[in-house]
């Protein structure tokens, strides 16, 4: 292995220490990439909170901490993906907004653990406490009591 391909590991493997919780390769100061590791959180966190605006409400000021938590060992998908896992992770904890939001999500895209989210086609419907999201060709309606809104997806 050449000084390049050597450049290149120990720099694929502090990223993977930075993003997705990796062991830190030899020869780095663990205090400095755990502090640039935390930012890196903090900073995913606030991007989830763009792309899911429910979310962050549903936590408060714990909402960093609760996130970076969740989010420590787990690479990013990007913000979209990364905020749906985790409000499918926390669905109990979710106040009726955010609920409704990944209710939204959920009726106009099918989503595995793995892969992209692809647009779910034709007539879809979930339930969630208080209400029901209908998807019919691609236009989103909210039925609830404290709900009424139409909403393209993404």
């Amino acid at each position: 292995m050449n000084s390049q391909d050597e450049l290149r590991h120990a720099q694929e493997a502090l990223v993977a220490a930075l993003v997705a919780g990796a062991p830190l390769p030899a020869g780095f100061d663990t205090v400095r990439v755990g502090a640039a590791a935390r930012a890196l959180l903090r900073k995913r966190a606030g991007e989830v909170a763009r792309a899911w605006p429910s979310l962050e409400p549903s936590y408060g000021p714990a909402w960093p901490m609760v996130f970076t938590d969740w989010a420590a060992e787990r690479p990013t998908r990007g913000s979209w993906l990364d905020g749906w896992d985790f409000a499918r992770a926390h669905r109990e904890s979710l106040t009726p907004d955010a609920v409704v939001e990944l209710a939204v999500c959920e009726v106009g895209w099918a989503h595995q653990d793995e892969g992209e989210p692809r647009r779910r086609r034709g007539i879809r419907l979930r339930r969630f406490t208080g209400g029901l999201t209908v998807n019919v060709l691609g236009r989103i309606r909210v039925l609830s009591s404290h709900h009424t809104f139409a909403r393209r997806t993404r």
